[in-house]
């Protein structure tokens, strides 16, 4: 069976949903009061409630939902009455042989998030639940537990308290996956929430997949568990969609099962059967009460919320004349420089340069830049009056970063940066033309690219101090 091809070549739409697991930044358990904690040394952080052990009582941690609405509340969920239930299944690293979670009446309902180019993914719910321990497989290749020597069981996660976040299957590409995470993710760490760390299994993503021709009904599905990166969600889509398309096309048929994403080879494989519902035999936690917010709690949930990233892509497009999923704008706020560069605005700064520099130049800065804003504005004042030419701008951007500051023009002075004078820059396109007649013959008879070896050699002869704009302006006004 080849997969090689694309779903798209054959025809087919994938349809995606995506199961969220974030771990909450409470200080103690959901049920207990062991530490939260990660890194700590192994079954440190345990109690007899987090063993399961006979006659231990869970009590709810009251901080942990009021994360959960929290968390609700960014999503534009319904905060409602809700239940906690047994789900009931064994495996080594959960003691209690049942996991309490939320079932038929989760915390949040009905919400949605917005990715970046406006694309709307519903929110099924976003229900509350303990974490699993930790298994670690020694021996064998690739960390799974076949062909491992011995495995080892670290029960310090257990219990924690999670929220599983559960979209609707409104995904139809890798890119918009791709984007439902990151942004996530963005509001999980505006919020504080979470601290959302893929890398230490604080935030963890299941990607369920299924194809379709358009208009048919859905696909049998696979879920793919817990897959650790936001590039690592769209290339597993990707490769599962044409793994499931090559079955149908060879005359086979797909098969509900839960899958695994291999990071090294690019490939999901095959962990188990898939569970339905029934198979948990869910029924009502007997030691805990029904957990129903008040009208005036949820609303101080509400007003506490920060503005969100979303948000601030529309504020900081509307000040720079940019698309709020434009890669400046996204990566900025991203980056939480997004007042900064407002703040280059209110000191009389061209925030649309400003945003431009601190895109390129300010990735290892951090939200609160060492450069003064108002420092960065009068760069960006000098470069859109031509003062200083595009190149000359980056060189003293350099230095003001070196610096933590400084006077711009008296930088720019100190460097030899001046304005050249328009007879001088003139006689060296002059000088270019006759030293690139081949160049100046195929710009003059339309091909656009020749206009780069003409301006490139009178930046190389003005060492960079000539106005790539200026050069491109005359040597138009000279091919008439």
């Amino acid at each position: 069976m080849t997969i090689e091809a694309t779903w798209e070549h054959h025809g087919y739409e994938m349809v995606v949903g995506l199961e969220v697991h974030v771990e909450l930044a409470t200080a103690t358990k959901l049920f207990s009061a062991s530490p939260n904690r990660f890194g700590d040394e192994p079954n440190t952080n345990i109690d007899p409630v987090t063993l399961g052990l006979p006659g231990a009582l869970p009590v709810l941690n009251r901080h942990a939902v009021e994360l959960a609405m929290k968390l609700g509340l960014a999503l534009n969920c319904t905060v409602q009455k809700s239940t906690f239930a047994r789900k009931n299944y064994f495996y080594p690293d959960m003691p209690k042989a049942y996991q309490i979670s939320q079932y038929d009446e989760p915390i949040n309902v009905d919400g949605w998030l917005d990715l970046p180019d406006g694309f709307r993914v519903g929110i099924e719910r976003a229900h509350m639940e303990e974490d699993t321990g930790k298994t670690t497989h020694i021996g064998g290749a690739g960390g799974r537990i076949h062909g491992s020597d011995y495995s080892l069981v670290d029960f310090n996660r257990a219990g924690v308290p999670l929220v599983e976040i559960v979209s609707m299957p409104d995904i139809r590409t890798p890119d918009q996956a791709k984007a439902y995470v990151a942004e996530l993710r963005s509001i999980l760490e505006a919020t504080g929430v979470s601290d959302a760390k893929m890398e230490e299994g604080s935030m963890r993503v299941d990607v369920n997949v299924s194809v379709r021709k358009p208009g048919e009904e859905f696909g049998t599905r696979c879920e793919i568990k817990n897959v650790n990166s936001v590039r690592s969600v769209a290339r597993a889509t990707d490769y599962e969609a044409r793994r499931q398309v090559a079955l149908i096309e060879a005359g086979d048929r797909v098969i509900q099962q839960t899958r695994h994403w291999d990071e090294n080879d690019g490939k999901t494989h095959t962990l188990r059967s898939k569970e339905d519902a029934d198979d948990y035999r869910y029924f009502l936690e007997p030691d805990l009460v029904v957990v129903d917010p008040d009208p005036e709690w949820v609303e101080r949930i509400r007003a506490s919320l920060p503005v969100l990233p979303a948000q601030r892509r529309t504020a900081l497009a509307d000040a720079t004349g940019q698309e709020p999923d434009s890669e400046a704008v996204t990566v900025v706020v991203e980056r939480g420089q997004d007042q900064y560069v407002r703040d280059v605005g209110t000191a009389g700064g061209a925030v649309d340069r400003a945003l431009v520099f601190v895109k390129e130049a300010f990735a290892d800065e951090g939200a609160v830049p060492g450069v003064p804003a108002a420092d960065l504005a009068k760069l960006t004042t000098l470069t859109a009056d031509g003062a200083v030419t595009a190149t000359q701008a980056k060189q003293i951007l350099t230095a003001l970063i070196e610096r933590g500051g400084g006077d711009a023009e008296a930088i720019a002075a100190e460097m030899g940066f001046e304005a050249m004078d328009t007879s001088e820059l003139e006689a060296m396109v002059d000088q270019a033309i006759a030293d690139n007649a081949d160049a100046w013959a195929k710009f003059c008879a339309g091909e656009g690219k020749a206009m780069g070896a003409l301006v490139g050699a009178v930046m190389k002869a003005s060492k960079g101090q000539a106005d790539g704009k200026a050069v491109s302006a005359l040597l138009n006004q000279k091919k008439g």
